[in-house]
């Protein structure tokens, strides 16, 4: 059995992708399968997912991801996953409860951290991008009005197997323990 905690050190967001070398279909599967699988408030499940592997798809969508001179690194990324959240109704009796939480962004985050674990697992890199036109993206995709774009996910092979030093504030002013 593997260890979870040297995969969350191995993953990083990489910005330097193998153009070269496409991804398999078995192994985005498996990411896809990962998110999938995902918790979510009341079983929700807000998420869905539109992989990308298609050239001339994936050619029109990254301009989208690289407005304002952001995100140059896509150029060289042969595949994505596009995090769609979607409307789900909660049971009435706990939504009223919590009515002033909106559970499906973090339900969505869930997800699709599992799809890049699972993705670093396979020996894939990742980058998670915030930052991309959601407009001209849903028009893309021809989405229904209620649906938000929420992430993409860059999805290929690194360029490069040396993983850099990841740099977190001291664990003391992150985490605290009451005994």
């Amino acid at each position: 059995m593997s260890d979870y905690l040297e995969l969350v050190k191995r993953r990083e967001s990489c910005r330097n992708f193998d153009p070269n070398r496409p991804v398999e279909k078995e192994k985005l599967e498996r990411c896809a399968e990962a998110a999938w699988l995902a918790p979510s408030a009341c079983n929700g499940q807000p998420w869905r997912y539109l992989i990308v592997t298609n050239p001339e798809l994936a050619e029109k969508l990254r301009p989208l991801m690289m407005e304002l001179k952001m995100n140059k690194f896509v150029q060289n990324c042969p595949a994505f996953a596009v995090v769609l959240e979607e409307s789900t109704v909660l049971k009435v009796s706990l939504s009223q409860k919590f009515k002033d939480q909106d559970f499906a962004p973090i339900d969505v985050a869930f997800s699709a951290s599992q799809f890049c674990y699972e993705a670093t697992e396979q020996g894939l890199s990742t980058c998670i991008i915030g930052w991309h036109n959601e407009r001209k993206i849903k028009e893309l995709f021809n989405l229904p009005k209620g649906t938000r774009v929420r992430l993409i996910l860059a999805v290929g092979y690194a360029a490069t197997d040396k993983l850099r030093n990841k740099i977190r504030k001291p664990i003391k002013d992150v985490i605290q323990y009451y005994e």
